[in-house]
This record gives C-alpha cells, sequence and structure tokens, in this order.
C-alpha cells in the first residue's frame, strides 16, 4: 500500500502530529486518522514568558487541543519545548535585532524546535513518522526528499520549511498538501472539529497579534534617534532601530506634508552607527529598490545547491512572487544573488528562498543587499547593505 501525503510509511504506522489548536493541525489530524493511522496529538508549549505577566494564550490553545483529540478520539500529549525555544530560537532573535536586522524566527523554529526537539521526541515515543499542518508537499524518489509548494499558493508556506535537511524531513509529512484553506474548513466543518471556525493566529509564533513595540521593549533598550528623509534633513524622532523594518509605512509618526510630493513615506533604511532612520516617501522610491543581495551559508534540501552558479526564482519574503534571478554560491556557501528586475524592500536578516517551478531548493538569510541607488550625501545609504 502506498503512503498518503509523502509521508514514508503506509497506515496503520504510528504518526506523531503536531496540534497548535488550530483549524489546519487539526483537519491533518482528521485526514491522518480517516486514513487509518495510529494518531497520537502532540502539543508543544514553546513560550512560557507571558505566564509572569498574568497572560497565557497557550491555555486556551490547550483547551483546544484537547477538544480537538476528544473529537476525533486519540490520545494527545502537552510537551514543554520553552527552554529549548528560548536558548535555540529566540536567543538569536533578539541578537539579530540587537544588530540592526530584521530576523524570522519562524524559519529558525522549524528547523530547530518543530523539525528538531519535536521530531527526535516523537520518534524516541516509537512514532514511524510526524505530520504538521504546514501547506506544503514532498515528493520521495530514490531514497531522497524533494519539498514541493502546494496546492494552495496563497497559503504556501515552503518559505518558513526551506532550511530543513534530508534527515529532518525523511520521517515527515504534510497532509494538507492538496487543499486550499477554503476545503480545510469545509472539512473541519463537516467532521465537527471544535475549531472549524477558530481565527488563523498571524504574526511572529510566540508574539502572535500583541503590540510588537511593547511586547519587544521587555528585552531590549529603546534608544531613540533622528529620522531623516533622502536628503539628510531630520523630519521626526525613531523610538529606537529595533522597531521598525525596511518598506514599513504605519507607525512612523510623520505625514505627507513634510515633503513636496504628499506621498507616503516609508523606511528606507537604518544606520546603527548613528542610531539613524532613512525614510523616504513613495511606495516605489529607488531608495527602496535593490538589484541584488549576498547571503550568509545557505542550507539546501537536497544537501547541495544545483550548481555553483544557477538561474532559478527566489522569493525574499513570504507571499511574494518568486522572481527571476542568478545565483552564485562561493566555497564557503555564502550566495550572491543579482535580480533580473530590482526588488522593494530586500531586508538583511530576512531569508532568501530559491525554487525551480514548484520545488523549493533552499535558502539563506539575507546579509547585505545591492541598492540600486545610493546616498552621495552625508546621509546615511537607503539601506543596512553592509552587516554591522
Amino acid at each position: 500500500m502506498d503512503a498518503p501525503f509523502g509521508l514514508p510509511v503506509p497506515p496503520p504506522a504510528r504518526v506523531v502530529v503536531g496540534l497548535s489548536g488550530g483549524v489546519d493541525s487539526a483537519v491533518t489530524a482528521l485526514r491522518l486518522k480517516r486514513a487509518g493511522y495510529d494518531v497520537l496529538g502532540l502539543f508543544m508549549k514553546n513560550w512560557e514568558d507571558d505566564d509572569a505577566f498574568g497572560d497565557c494564550p497557550a491555555a486556551d490553545d490547550i483547551a483546544d487541543v484537547q477538544a480537538i483529540a476528544a473529537c476525533l478520539d486519540i490520545p494527545v500529549q502537552v510537551i514543554n519545548f520553552a527552554t529549548e525555544y528560548r536558548e535555540q530560537v529566540f536567543a538569536h532573535f533578539l541578537a539579530e535585532y540587537r544588530r540592526g536586522r530584521t530576523p524570522n524566527p519562524d524559519v529558525l523554529c522549524n528547523r530547530q524546535i518543530k523539525f528538531g526537539v519535536f521530531r527526535e521526541h516523537a520518534l524516541a515515543q516509537g512514532a514511524q513518522a510526524i505530520a504538521t499542518g504546514h501547506y506544503a508537499a514532498l515528493r520521495r524518489t530514490g531514497g531522497s526528499v524533494e519539498l514541493l509548494c502546494p496546492a494552495d499558493q496563497d497559503k504556501d508556506q515552503t518559505y518558513f520549511l526551506h532550511a530543513l535537511t534530508q534527515a529532518q524531513l525523511a520521517p515527515a509529512g504534510f497532509p494538507l498538501a492538496d487543499l486550499t484553506k477554503r476545503q480545510v474548513r469545509a472539512l473541519a466543518l463537516d467532521a465537527g472539529l471544535p475549531v472549524a471556525q477558530k481565527k488563523d493566529s498571524t504574526g511572529i509564533c510566540f508574539i502572535g497579534e500583541r503590540p510588537f513595540r511593547e511586547f519587544l521593549g521587555r528585552y531590549l533598550v529603546a534608544d531613540p534617534g533622528d529620522m531623516l528623509d533622502d536628503s539628510g534633513r531630520v523630519i521626526g524622532r525613531h523610538v529606537g532601530l529595533p522597531y521598525y523594518t525596511l518598506g514599513q509605512r504605519q507607525g512612523l509618526g510623520i505625514g505627507g506634508g513634510h515633503g513636496a510630493s504628499g506621498d507616503a513615506w516609508y523606511v528606507a533604511g537604518k544606520d546603527a552607527a548613528r542610531n539613524v532612520l532613512v525614510v523616504v516617501q513613495g511606495h516605489e522610491h529607488p531608495l527602496l529598490l535593490s538589484t541584488g543581495l549576498k547571503s550568509e551559508p545557505a542550507t539546501w534540501i537536497a544537501g547541495r545547491p544545483p550548481a555553483a552558479m544557477f538561474t532559478c526564482t527566489a522569493k525574499t519574503r513570504y507571499r511574494q512572487r518568486a522572481e527571476p534571478c542568478e545565483v552564485a554560491v562561493a566555497d564557503d556557501g555564502r550566495c550572491t544573488v543579482r535580480f533580473a528586475r530590482p526588488q522593494r524592500a530586500v531586508t538583511p536578516g530576512q531569508s532568501v528562498v530559491f525554487y525551480r517551478d514548484t520545488v523549493c531548493l533552499g535558502g539563506a538569510v539575507i546579509d547585505a543587499t545591492t541598492p540600486l541607488v545610493r546616498h552621495d550625501s552625508r546621509a546615511p545609504r537607503a539601506a543596512v547593505t553592509d552587516s554591522p
């Protein structure tokens, strides 16, 4: 019998499902149960700091997980990985913000926690496979695994999974690969799952929908400074460089009246050495555009790049359309990427992820960008193009 959902083993093998309390992971468990697998649900508590502030959103998620398990008649465990999360994900998250960069902790969480300590725990429990509610697909050929884009392109989460290795993907499966979000909710409603209409979670995994500045202020000291336009004119004050990211429009506290065009203002760069935030008017201002980038050492789903130099498409942020580019891979694994056309708000600390058609090849953290134009005055450059 062939194994469904990209899993390495057919039913009735034991599969441990990462249950989050949301509809995606609930339908993942539902489909596995209906396919004849021996399903065990596992809830990962990865964040404890909110408990000290009198708020514990994990408690609501745990209650939902228990309700899902009761509905599906499957056992469930609650495992605390908060220490591992703080050491392997959150410490890096804070370090990147202190460097003036904008990290993406969800990529590291998948590599270190969901397909790291969770995978190891599941296999230690006698599981023959693991499954999550990610929108992605797997293809197994000749003992290797390829990571593919799912049916629902709007929910494609391969961007967040690009740093996984063959060993991490070997026991995995993605039961939502062939479904759209609308179909997932329809299945949940039809099965009577208690979270069928639960709102999707948004934002960074451990921050959620709370005010970001308030959260980050618990851990980083704010250092206000000047906000300059592209001519070097002071037009306001920023509350601290970590609270801004390239391309940001909201929360700047300045209106169109500060410039002749009347257009909205956007963050175009940070000068950490001078504690200066650079802002420009207009969504497509040249100082927001980059012709390429340089990355930190890349990780490749296949374990190696396609070649030392190759063409493909790439995303520099989630839900962006993959853009044609040329990639050169150095001996140390770092990549130099040249885009076929300039890209907007390419951000150091975020990830560049490479694709060929529907296959995710891998990716890397963006270290520096190649600006379309540079400042020729005492004002800082439009992007933090060199790592501090």
